[in-house]
């Protein structure tokens, strides 16, 4: 009975870590530097590129602190990419259902991006401009 008991608590522990994990999503990060490599491309459609849900996607630029991060977002966000700190990369985070799920790196290559004057992008406007140097 008391294997039963601990068997069934490590089994809701590892249920609820892994329905909050954030995933460093390495294939969407793939995807949007080989259209940044191709210099006759101007704007990344993540619409088309994002094989997950989400409803929300924040771009941070170098340099940007957790607080501004989660104060933008209304949400708190643990950042690994250590962003704040950094001036060789962009973070887009995405959010479903006001959650951070998963996040980009995204390699600056003598680039900069932006979605304009928008606080955010959605799936319905999900275009990043790229702005080479």
């Amino acid at each position: 009975m008391r294997r039963n008991t601990i068997a069934i608590l490590i089994l809701i522990i590892l249920l609820l870590t892994g329905c909050s994990r954030v995933t460093h999503n390495t294939d969407l990060e793939n995807s949007i530097q080989s259209i940044v490599k191709d210099k006759n491309k101007v704007q990344i459609k993540i619409d088309s590129l994002a094989n997950f849900e989400w409803d929300k996607g924040f771009l941070f630029t170098p340099y940007t602190t957790e607080e501004s991060m989660e104060k933008q977002m209304g949400v708190n966000f643990k950042d690994r990419s250590k962003i704040y700190s950094r001036d060789d990369i962009y973070l887009l985070v995405f959010l479903h259902n006001e959650k951070v799920v998963q996040y980009v790196e995204i390699n600056r290559n003598q680039s900069d991006f932006s979605i304009c004057s928008k606080e955010y992008i959605s799936p319905l406007k999900a275009l990043i401009t790229i702005n080479r140097h």
